[in-house]
């Protein structure tokens, strides 16, 4: 490694400052203990670059495809990562704001320029290590060419949802690159692993495809499978893929904050490493450290989740503030007064059943949403249902009234029961115009996958008979692996559906066609082609008494966290008309309960947006345009507050709720006028209270 940072300096690193300037530690710096061989590679921020991959601002506007698809080489491969999650999670049109409001162009300052936005600097990879490569959690550290060791500064970027490393790129990685600081990334043990398990392929970090007995420790994830049993798998059910995040059998969420604080150990060693002095023993001493580095951590919805669970997890001091947006997290009410939280809002019948698991309420919304998409109340719903998924759809809402889970006979009613069920369970009727599109295009998918990976499942074990392949547009068949596979790592999502990966339905009848797409197979035990309602019922089942349910209780409570921050100025911001993530779930039950734990010691302010949802890479389409605004802005000043906070001594933001104005067309071009900053001292109207038992809302 001090090799490496040789090589690194001579790109015109910066000298690093007087020892004595800093109170130099001649402890030598020590790599950790999980930490595995260690790459880096100076980009010229002009050719190519840490944050665009050298596409630039503008260039990130346009499509990207790999030059050679059956052969990409690892630049190419970056370069596609880069440019698929960066669109993956911004609305990147301009009249939304890309370019204007936020964007590489635009400067930590909000100057918008001209300019294409690169960012010249180093960037580290390497893997956490764990059970001789069972294990291996991708780490990564980008350091910007102005990084200043004198004024040190660090940001986490966690990657979103089931995303690779470079899930963050556009949230809470640009935000950190502009202010100078290195960015510490993870994958947190999701990202793009696909086991090819008939091809016996696998990726490698860089997300290269090899052999999976060549690449050894090496791979990103190979299913826990002997050769027997991997052979036997295929005989039964040929050309399927195991995804990292559902059949890892880890759960790797129960260390997402393990993973976070990893990345920023990982951060100040590789640091230590490029601008450190080197000491008489011949290593680099430990120059900077978390009493002279500012530290956020930072993302948006899982990779928020995991900086929160970091805060939580943080004996050492790693960490100095969070910023974060719609998290994913998850709480656990352990005593009575945490039993009792109350949620209001405005005059509205008062919430009172607290954080809802992930599972639980996706695994409810996968049974309801196809049926409460019909409901006369959902007219105008955004991305509705294709002409011919309305028969299905009507169909699982016959399905559900003979299983007895709908009581109305007729479809409108039907239709109108079962989104009242969606909002009993605590769905603000925000959401209403979502369900169709949440469903459509991301509930069925973390149904599946969360259901594996919370009860450790194996890709043998087709939990409810569904498992996971490519498959033929047309028939939704599965078919072998086509030559998109070799670019899964720079297109995939790590929870498919998503880059051509299908679930696929095992067991739909032979009669029917056999193992076919989930969304177009049949349930045996209704006679209906109702979206697969048997293989929804199946993933209910688990949260309740079902076979494996024990399992799967048990990987909840390792994820759920107790909303103790220890002290830590925390902001949080969420959209009020998420419907992934819904605020009663997830950020208002965590507010009240740290609010709870930690009394008047509390630095947590939480910030709810008005007319935004969980998807601004949804806002392109022509009604999520109309009708929301981007969440991103107020995660950027979000970050920024807590920069103010941090190195000025700035108030944080009083807990309120914004109001937001929607463009009303996506021809109109977004102003500030439609994303207001928060108040200093918001009116009453519009103040986020506790009074020790109840979180108050405005209306």
């Amino acid at each position: 490694m001090a090799a490496l940072a040789a090589v690194l300096f001579a790109h015109g690193a910066p000298a690093a400052p007087p020892a004595a300037a800093n109170g130099l530690d001649r402890s030598p710096n020590i790599a950790p203990p999980w930490l595995g061989p260690v790459s880096g590679k100076f980009y010229d921020g002009d050719s190519d670059d840490l944050l665009t991959a050298g596409l630039g601002a503008i260039g990130l506007l346009a499509p990207y495809a790999l030059p050679n698809p059956a052969a990409p080489t690892a630049a190419e491969l970056r370069r596609l990562a880069i440019h698929t999650n960066y669109r993956a999670v911004l609305d990147i049109l301009p009249n939304g704001g890309y370019l204007s409001l936020y964007g590489p162009n635009v400067l930590a300052d909000g100057t918008v320029t001209a300019g294409a936005g690169k960012i010249a600097g180093t960037e580290y990879l390497a893997f956490a290590q764990a059970g001789g490569g069972m294990r291996n959690v991708t780490m990564m550290v980008q350091v910007p060419a102005g990084f200043d060791p004198r004024r040190a500064c660090i940001v986490t970027g966690t990657s979103s949802g089931s995303r690779g490393v470079y899930g963050a790129i556009g949230s809470s990685g640009e935000w950190g690159l502009k202010r100078g600081c290195a960015v510490a990334y993870t994958d947190k043990g999701t990202g793009n692993g696909v086991h090819d398990l008939q091809g016996n392929t696998v990726n490698l970090i860089d997300g290269l495809r090899a052999d999976a007995a060549a690449a050894g420790s090496s791979s990103n994830f190979t299913a826990a499978l002997l050769d027997a049993e991997r052979a036997a798998y295929n005989a039964l059910t040929p050309n399927r893929l195991a995804v990292k995040h559902a059949h890892s059998q880890l759960n790797p969420e129960a260390d997402w904050g393990a993973d976070t604080l990893r990345a920023i150990e990982f951060a100040f060693y590789v640091l230590n490493e490029q601008f450190a002095p080197t000491l008489p023993s011949g290593k680099k001493a430990r120059l900077l450290r978390p009493e002279n580095t500012i530290v956020i951590a930072s993302s948006i919805s899982n990779g928020a989740g995991a900086a929160l669970a970091a805060a939580e997890l943080d004996r050492h001091g790693l960490i100095d503030g969070v910023a974060v947006s719609e998290p994913q997290v998850q709480t656990v009410a352990r005593s009575r007064a945490e039993r009792s939280i109350v949620i209001q809002r405005g005059d509205g019948a008062p919430y009172t059943a607290g954080s809802r698991p992930l599972l639980d309420y996706f695994t409810f919304a996968n049974l309801y949403q196809p049926c409460a998409a019909l409901s006369a109340r959902a007219a105008g719903s955004l991305q509705p249902f294709p002409a011919a998924f309305v028969p299905l759809a009507q169909a699982r809402c016959a399905s559900l009234h003979d299983k007895g889970l709908l009581a109305a006979d007729a479809l409108a009613a039907q239709a109108d029961e079962a989104l009242d069920k969606l909002l009993a369970y605590g769905w603000e009727a925000e959401t209403i115009p979502l369900q169709v599109s949440h469903w459509r295009f991301a509930t069925p998918a973390i149904a599946n996958t969360y259901a594996n990976t919370y009860g450790r499942f194996s890709v043998a074990d087709r939990l409810c008979g569904l498992s996971f392949a490519y498959f033929d547009v047309a028939t939704g068949l599965p078919i072998a692996p086509p030559v998109a596979l070799q670019g899964v790592f720079g297109t995939g999502n790590g929870v498919p559906p998503g880059a051509g990966i299908g679930i696929i339905n095992d067991l739909n009848p032979a009669a029917f066609g056999g193992p076919v797409l989930d969304t177009l197979s049949y349930s045996s035990s209704t006679g209906r082609f109702d979206f697969n309602l048997d293989g929804a019922l199946c993933q209910r089942e688990l949260v309740g008494t079902g076979a494996g349910a024990e399992r799967v209780r048990e990987g909840i409570a390792q994820v759920q966290q107790r909303g103790r921050l220890n002290g830590k100025p925390t902001i949080i911001v969420h959209g009020r008309d998420d419907t992934l993530i819904p605020v009663n779930f997830s950020s208002r039950p965590y507010v009240a309960q740290s609010w709870l734990a930690e009394g008047a010691a509390s630095r947590l302010s939480y910030i709810e947006v008005t007319n935004a949802q969980h998807f601004d890479a949804f806002l392109p389409f022509p009604d999520y345009a109309a009708r929301y605004v981007p969440l991103h802005v107020y995660f950027n000043r979000a970050l920024d507050a807590m920069w103010a906070h941090l190195t000025e001594g700035a108030p944080l933001p009083p807990s309120q709720l914004v109001r937001t104005t929607p463009r009303g067309s996506p021809s109109t071009a977004i102003t500030p006028d439609n994303v207001p900053p928060w108040a200093a001292v918001p009116p009453a109207g519009d103040r986020i209270t506790f009074d020790g038992r109840t979180l108050r809302v405005p209306d």
